[in-house]
């Protein structure tokens, strides 16, 4: 685990508003997310995002202290901490408002030489940060491993017609790509989970995968497509749950040596599926903990061996 992981991406307070009873504010933000998951899982990890000086800043400033999560030096800049309504329906299923500002200074986001980035979601589309975002990943890719997450919120991304050739270019530029089936609907309407994968293939990544909310984890390695139950628990909200999958991934293919500089890109090219299994089972098992929870609290790496 000696490779430093860099997240790129918002970092927010989720207002998490039941259908009844009173609603709660939690340190959020997809990117920060996979962030703390990664801290929690034993990696060393910075997160380079844009949070004001107000008191919500201050608790995501604290809790990524707490959580052991670095903060880029410039991350402390904006003029106001994002934020995101989550409203809830009657399964505990999100859906979200947004009140975001995302703005980024690529000399500012120093992605160490055989070390790992990770990006995604609203930073990685919403201008100006995302071109920004861009920059730095494609420099990044010289020297380190990349991952992504399009993660698409709708309601800032606007028409998928024009956000496809931005999300394309970042997968074009990754090792790892992971997404949602509502991502995928989203994106490319009508068009079957297995087709988008290949797609997704054709434009770089070693791999790829999607998640099937509580039933499966489709996973496209070397041209053959894998599927992967989700394991059972009782669901709490799904607050979270693709950044744990997504944060767990990372981890375990980290731990396998196939993410982390040059050399692992080059196995991850040419790793065989037993190879990258047991990093989506821990994918799928970060995520069943985070579900099994309310909000975005993914496990430590001693509770996934406990």
């Amino acid at each position: 685990m000696s490779s430093e992981v860099m997240v790129i991406g918002e970092a927010l307070i989720d207002i998490v508003i039941p259908m009844e009873g009173t609603p709660s504010e939690h340190v959020g933000g997809s990117p920060a997310n996979v962030a703390i998951g990664l801290a929690r899982l034993g990696h060393r990890t910075q997160l380079a995002t844009h949070v004001g000086t107000d008191a919500r800043g201050e608790r995501i400033a604290a809790l990524m202290a707490t959580e052991e999560v670095g903060l880029s030096p410039t991350s402390l800049t904006a003029e106001r901490t994002p934020t995101a309504a989550a409203h809830l329906d009657a399964a505990g299923v999100a859906s979200y408002q947004f009140d975001l500002d995302w703005q980024l200074d690529p000399a500012s986001v120093d992605v160490p030489a055989g070390g790992h980035v990770h990006t995604g979601s609203i930073a990685a589309t919403l201008s100006p940060g995302g071109a920004a975002v861009a920059e730095i990943i494609t420099a990044a890719r010289t020297h380190a491993t990349v991952s992504y997450d399009p993660n698409a919120r709708p309601t800032l991304m606007g028409n998928p017609d024009s956000a496809r050739p931005v999300i394309e270019h970042l997968i074009s530029l990754s090792d790892v790509v992971k997404a949602s089936e509502e991502d995928a609907a989203w994106l490319y309407p009508g068009q079957p989970v297995d087709d988008v994968l290949r797609h997704w293939a054709e434009l770089g990544p070693a791999l790829c995968a999607i998640t099937q909310g509580g039933s499966e984890a489709v996973v496209l390695l070397a041209g053959e497509l894998h599927r992967l139950p989700t394991l059972p628990t009782v669901v709490a909200d799904t607050v979270g749950a693709g950044d744990s999958f997504m944060a767990g991934l990372i981890s375990g293919l980290l731990d396998a040596g196939l993410l982390g500089g040059m050399d692992a890109r080059s196995r991850l090219d040419a790793a065989t599926w037993d190879e990258v299994l047991p990093a989506v089972q821990r994918a799928l098992a970060c995520a069943a903990i985070t579900v099994s929870r309310v909000g975005a609290n993914p496990p430590t790496r001693a509770e996934l061996t406990s």
